[in-house]
């Protein structure tokens, strides 16, 4: 049962957002480095766009300031969560902790983080825009993951994981 509906003349930003928080997704951080130094960001719009080639896709606000590091980087590194990171999420969203330290190692040409799921680093290969974000399209050059990591969620603005992990 619906408790919420909008036309589409009258669509609320905020209805929209809690409709679409109601997508479990996955949590990542997007690495870059830039002549000031590294930067990441705490994304969750990220997905895979074709196997061949190898392109996957990006959403971020037009005002980021981490969409203008990744412009003048012209490369970005995804890095997907374990459900061990949910502290790296609320870091790289704006909730700066101090005791997280040693947070990067060297990966491919870019700051990754330790301890990731999974790794992907994608030159950029085009911009779409897209009202208030523009998606951006990654060629991905290199990646890595761990077999049996098990992925940090969102769902319904709340962070959680799978009940139960993959069987090896």
């Amino acid at each position: 049962m619906m408790s919420e509906t909008a036309s589409a003349e009258t669509i609320d930003p905020r209805v929209l957002r809690d409709c679409c928080g109601k997508f479990a997704t996955g949590v990542t951080v997007i690495t870059t480095r830039t002549a000031e130094g590294t930067h990441g960001m705490t994304v969750s719009a990220f997905m895979s766009v074709s196997l061949d080639p190898p392109l996957v896709s990006i959403s971020l606000n037009r005002q980021s300031k981490t969409l203008g590091k990744i412009r003048e980087a012209g490369c970005y590194a995804v890095n997907i969560l374990t459900r061990e990171m949910k502290p790296h999420a609320l870091h790289f969203a704006g909730s700066h902790d101090n005791t997280l330290t040693n947070l990067f190692e060297e990966r491919y040409g870019l700051p990754t983080l330790r301890g990731a799921a999974a790794i992907l680093v994608a030159d950029v290969v085009r911009e779409i825009e897209a009202g208030d974000h523009v998606l951006v399209l990654g060629h991905v050059r290199e990646l890595d993951h761990a077999a049996y990591a098990l992925p940090l969620l969102f769902h319904a603005g709340q962070f959680g994981d799978l009940a139960k992990g993959p069987t090896a």
